[in-house]
């Protein structure tokens, strides 16, 4: 623990008077995420700056080229300009020119076959559970109550978990969990699968006009669900698709797995011209129910809640006019190969033999580990160039000479702190991943953003709790309801989960985007933002 206090911060709890008169309390230590911008690993901007490079040499190519054509042009007159090019010309005969002129098209055509396809976002829809699935939190316990799988010490601590949780009373959750038989049977999970993924896909289909048949590529992604036949063919048999489409169904990737099949989705349409690709986000709740008494493996049950995501990605250029979003970068970062990283969120069985998801004590710093190398990976693709200039002067002096000029002077050390980029520069709006009101509070200290930055993770989590994977998309339709997309604008979403991984989706606003007829914010967006925070 020695140099780790800094990451401690301490809450008294549990105020009372004990059976002597005498007042008992109890002090609660809580594990902060460390501060990692103040400790970035030049390997990852190096990595960054790859990104950037490998495509930009070409654009830093042809300012030089064209200054050089421009000053060899420019010291001639008209009249010698037109001499010069009638007397190179007239060396060689029409064969030769012929030849030099098919090379060129030829190279540009190549050129411009080789640019990566650009990947639109036509659309995408949220699912909303209906009213008679809605809880409060004392409703919340009552079930769990009822179910008689808990004893009062379980049910006391996870109703200690949801007070401060961030989540509202107008969350949802699967009828199954208050019964007292098994609710993670493949009856009760394809139940929910098929409630929350067909009514997330029918809102689409509907919106965009786009017949199911007309989708090429399908990619679902469910972590803890993974049926036989798959998630993906129960759609594929649902909607009738065509029997040439492109599946997949990702499984065990955790609460980041949206943006995984995401870039999954965009592989495929860039090897696949004039498509569409639909990707579906879920977790079934009523499956992953823990009904043990180990309070590691009980947290899940008080976050995880019912809710889905589809959207529609095209890659057809005459779609540019209709679509909302055009895909910039996606950054992936993954920590397996590191023990701590790789069990800190990990199913198993406990000593009764109940399965579910042990949340382990790391998770916290493995978490803040992989958010540095993946934020510190993604800065040279998005800031300013004033940011990087100054970020990356100031990181390559501090590894050069920092530790030298500072070493056992504090002062020094105070004063060679690095030069923190502001992401508020890079994006207009910001999508974190709503796991809970402790990992937001610490995420907008780290990365100093404001209660406007984080109002639509913070509102998507009161509302609709931490719904996995698909909780980036409903603080993207919070957004679009509160009509703050314009033309132009950049989104960030960032996700984490299970493995450990970190991974990010930049995403820029084609249109300025209308409040859409269909969206699962329509009738409550005009309450927030209220006091999350509190």
């Amino acid at each position: 623990m020695a140099g780790e206090e800094h990451l401690l911060s301490t809450e008294i709890v549990n105020r009372g008077i004990s059976d002597g008169g005498s007042q008992t309390f109890s002090v609660r230590v809580r594990r902060r995420l460390p501060d990692f911008l103040q400790s970035v690993n030049l390997k990852y901007v190096k990595l960054g700056y790859h990104y950037l490079i490998k495509h930009g040499i070409y654009l830093a190519i042809l300012p030089v080229l064209v200054l050089v054509f421009s000053a060899e042009v420019g010291s001639l007159s008209r009249e010698e300009l037109w001499r010069k090019v009638w007397d190179s010309t007239t060396r060689y005969d029409l064969a030769t020119v012929l030849s030099f002129v098919a090379l060129f098209v030829f190279t540009l055509s190549l050129y411009i076959m080789s640019k990566p396809r650009p990947i639109y976002l036509l659309d995408f829809a949220c699912y909303k559970p209906t009213d008679d699935l809605k809880v409060t939190k004392e409703q919340f316990i009552e079930l769990a109550r009822n179910s008689g799988k808990f004893d009062e010490p379980s049910l006391e601590f996870q109703k200690r978990i949801l007070e401060s949780s961030g989540i509202g009373d107008e969350t949802y959750v699967p009828k199954s969990i208050g019964s007292s038989g098994n609710t993670a049977t493949m009856k009760e999970g394809r139940a929910e699968a098929s409630t929350v993924m067909f009514g997330a896909l029918d809102e689409l289909f509907e919106k965009t006009k786009i017949r199911p048949k007309d989708v090429g590529v399908l990619v679902v992604n469910c972590s803890i669900f993974n049926p036989t036949p798959s998630l993906s063919a129960m759609i594929i048999n649902h909607y009738k698709m065509r029997g040439n489409i492109l599946s997949f169904n990702l499984g065990g990737m955790g609460c980041s797995a949206g943006i995984i099949a995401l870039d999954l989705a965009r592989d495929m349409l860039r090897a696949n011209p004039n498509n569409y690709a639909v990707v579906v986000s879920a977790e079934m709740v009523g499956f992953n129910w823990y009904p043990g008494k180990e309070r590691s493996m009980l947290i899940p049950n008080c976050f995880f809640r019912m809710g889905c995501s589809a959207l529609l990605l095209s890659n057809r250029r005459r779609d540019y006019h209709r679509a909302k979003y055009s895909l910039e970068h996606i950054v992936r970062t993954h920590k397996a190969s590191n023990d701590r990283a790789f069990r800190c969120i990990y199913q198993e069985e406990d000593s009764q033999r109940y399965k579910g998801l042990r949340i382990s004590k790391d998770l916290v710093e493995v978490g803040g580990d992989a958010l540095k190398t993946n934020i510190t990976t993604l800065g040279p693709l998005v800031l300013p160039l004033s940011e990087q200039l100054f970020f990356f002067g100031n990181l390559v002096w501090r590894h050069l000479f920092g530790n030298k000029n500072a070493k056992g002077n504090n002062a020094q050390l105070a004063n060679n702190k690095p030069y923190i980029p502001d992401y508020k520069l890079a994006f207009e709006h910001f999508c974190v991943y709503a796991a809970s009101k402790t990992v937001l509070d610490e995420l907008q200290r780290n990365l100093e953003l404001s209660e406007e930055n984080m109002e639509a993770s913070r509102a998507t989590l009161h509302r609709f709790g931490n719904t996995s994977s698909s909780s980036i998309w409903y603080e993207l339709a919070y957004l679009e309801a509160k009509e703050k997309i314009t033309r132009g604008d950049r989104v960030w979403q960032i996700a984490f989960g299970s493995g450990f991984k970190c991974n990010s989706a930049v995403w820029k606003a084609i249109r300025r985007v209308k409040k859409p007829s269909a969206n699962p914010w329509l009738d409550c967006v005009h309450r927030y933002p209220q006091s999350l925070t509190q």
